[in-house]
C-alpha cells in the first residue's frame, strides 16, 4: 500500500493552504511528526492523547503536549500544545503550524484550531474508531467543524500511522 493510499485528505478548506496541504501528503515528515505524537502519548497510556504543533515553513516543533484531563477536563493534548505553543510563542503566524494529533480533534480541540488559525491538522486514529472502542467520544468529526468554520481555511488529513495510533488506544481501552 503506498503512503498515499494510507493517508486520505479529509478536507481542504481553501486556496493556498489546501495547496500546501496537498504538496506535503506525500511527505515523510507527517509520519516522522506523528512518531513523535505517538511518544508524547507514552506521557499517559491510559488517555494516549499526544500532540504537537509544527512550523510548517521551517520543519521545526513549536510546541508538544498530551492528555491531562485528569486535572482539568478540558485539558485534551491538543489543547496542551496549543496552551505550550501561545506561552511560549507570542505573536507567532499560527495559519503556518501543522498540528499533529494521535487522534482526530474532538469538537472542542477542532474549535480551539478553529480559533487559534492553524492551518492544517494531521491525525492517525479516527472518532469512528474510538468509538467502536467505547471511548467516550462526540460524534462530529473534525471536517465538519472546518466545513463550518468559514472565518478560518485548514486542511485536515487523517490515517497517518493510523494502525500504531489504532494501537494505543486498543492497549488504554483493554482490547
Amino acid at each position: 500500500m503506498s503512503p498515499l493510499d494510507r493517508r486520505r485528505l479529509i478536507v481542504l478548506a481553501g486556496g493556498l493552504v489546501a495547496a500546501r496541504a496537498l504538496a506535503q501528503v506525500n511527505t515523510p515528515g507527517h509520519e516522522n511528526f506523528m512518531r513523535r505524537a505517538i511518544a508524547l502519548a507514552g506521557n499517559n497510556p491510559k488517555y494516549p492523547f499526544g500532540a504537537l504543533l509544527v512550523d510548517a515553513a521551517n520543519g521545526s516543533v513549536v510546541a508538544e503536549g498530551w492528555n491531562r484531563s485528569a486535572q482539568n477536563p478540558t485539558w485534551h493534548g491538543e489543547i496542551d500544545a496549543i496552551n505550550q505553543c501561545a506561552a511560549k510563542h507570542p505573536g507567532i503566524d499560527w495559519t503556518k503550524l501543522i498540528l499533529y494529533t494521535t487522534a482526530e480533534p474532538c469538537p472542542m480541540c477542532q474549535s480551539a484550531v478553529a480559533w487559534a488559525g492553524i492551518g492544517t491538522v494531521v491525525f492517525g486514529s479516527s472518532i469512528p474508531f474510538l468509538e467502536s472502542l467505547h471511548w467516550s467520544q462526540i460524534g462530529i468529526r473534525a471536517e465538519e467543524i472546518a466545513k463550518r468554520t468559514p472565518f478560518r481555511k485548514c486542511a485536515i488529513i487523517g490515517d497517518v500511522l493510523e494502525s500504531e495510533c489504532n494501537a494505543l488506544f486498543r492497549a488504554a481501552a483493554g482490547r
